[in-house]
């Protein structure tokens, strides 16, 4: 008997509070099984539970004023936690990292610091936070089961994952440094699905609010789905939703997804 398949999506919400609406209805009607949720922009509180309730999701989050906060959803069951935070700084307190296991896949929701402007603190920040994720992450994916990291990287991993380097050259998302820590991080054995699907195709997943670039889908790709060999060898299909991008007043990131089968039952 064939296994059911699952859909696993990322999705930086750019405010949760006043993305509710764009959020809910893409639940309506794409209907993934496990969700990534970035930049909640509010605080544990403001975390509209009883809505996602509503639309038949469980929900874990860890929200925090300003730019950060992460959660994940369940269609149908709530994540039971596995870790909040990323080890190797106790004085780190910022909202990036939540992991949990759903659906019987062990998934991470990330969100990546910025770095920018670089050079400087922040771009030192967002190297030592990369390499953080990169220990942990190994010890995730030589694992037995499935696992998935999903999030806002804010790495483009490549010049054909954005529609014009040249112009961002500069930017913290271009550079060698951030670009040799995402490349060490699937050198552990990680499969990117968008670009094990689509190659070098240009697929973006960000676009900038300016000069109407989501509508000439001058993009950038920052948002990935990262699958360990487990669950890479059930891929089936990647893609962005990105008609959530062309609504009014939407995030600047589309929701992006993996299909993959649903492990076997234990």
């Amino acid at each position: 008997m064939a296994r059911r398949l699952l859909t696993l999506a990322t999705f930086n919400v750019n405010g949760i509070g006043a993305r509710l609406p764009h959020l809910l209805a893409w639940l309506a009607r794409e209907k993934p099984d496990v969700v990534a949720l970035q930049e909640l922009k509010a605080l544990d509180a403001a975390f509209p539970v009883a809505e996602l309730e509503a639309a038949g999701y469980g929900a874990l989050w860890q929200g925090q004023r300003s730019w950060n906060g992460v959660a994940l959803l369940g269609r149908g069951v709530v994540p039971v936690e596995s870790r909040r935070g990323l080890p190797g700084d106790a004085k780190d307190t910022q909202s990036r990292y939540l992991e949990a296991a759903v659906h019987g896949v062990l998934v991470a929701a990330i969100y990546a610091p910025n770095g920018n402007p670089q050079p400087g603190p922040k771009f030192d920040y967002k190297l030592r936070w990369m390499q953080r994720l990169a220990r942990h992450a190994r010890t995730l994916a030589g694992q037995p089961v499935p696992v998935a990291l999903l999030g806002d990287f804010n790495v483009v991993p490549t010049d054909a994952d954005i529609y014009d380097p040249k112009g961002w050259r500069r930017d913290a998302l271009l550079q060698p440094e951030a670009r040799e820590a995402y490349r060490d991080l699937l050198a552990q054995g990680w499969t990117d699905a968008l670009h094990q699907v689509h190659g070098d195709a240009p697929v973006f997943t960000f676009w900038d609010y300016f000069r109407q670039h989501a509508e000439r889908d001058r993009g950038l790709r920052i948002d990935h789905l990262l699958l360990n060999p487990v669950l890479a060898a059930t891929l089936k299909d990647a893609g962005v939703h990105r008609w959530v991008r062309l609504q009014e007043k939407a995030s600047d990131h589309a929701p992006t997804w993996a299909r993959v089968a649903a492990p076997a039952r234990r």
